[in-house]
């Protein structure tokens, strides 16, 4: 179960790859406003990514922290799940609606989607 969870926190989700319709989002402000006090959700998973460049919350019963920053148009995290560093990774971000899909690598790699409530 623990290398399940590992997968979906590092963008492993493996859904199906229909970008239609999801709007880059390329700087840092967009990125903050549509964060901001706000939370980020999947079954299992409630993540707060908040302005001052923190993340808190929990997944599949484990802690979540870490910290982002805002790099040549990418979100950069270093991510912290239970007692397992999950690394750095930059990430292109898409919206649509109240879906945020987070693509690691750069957007090259895998994603995943989440909920903004």
């Amino acid at each position: 179960m623990r290398s399940i969870v590992l997968a979906l926190l590092a963008c492993g989700f493996a859904l199906p790859a229909n970008a239609d319709g999801f709007s880059k989002i390329s700087d840092r402000g967009t990125f903050v406003s549509l964060m901001d006090g706000r939370q980020l959700t999947r079954i299992g998973i409630k993540l707060n990514v908040t302005p001052d460049g923190q993340i808190k919350g929990r997944a599949m019963g484990y802690d979540v922290t870490g910290s982002w920053a805002w790099k040549g148009g990418y979100f950069c995290r270093d991510l912290f799940w239970g007692g397992d560093d999950l690394g750095t990774n930059c990430q292109a971000v898409k919206v649509q609606g109240n879906t945020v899909r987070f693509i690691s690598d750069k957007g090259t790699g895998e994603f995943a989607d989440l909920r903004i409530k």
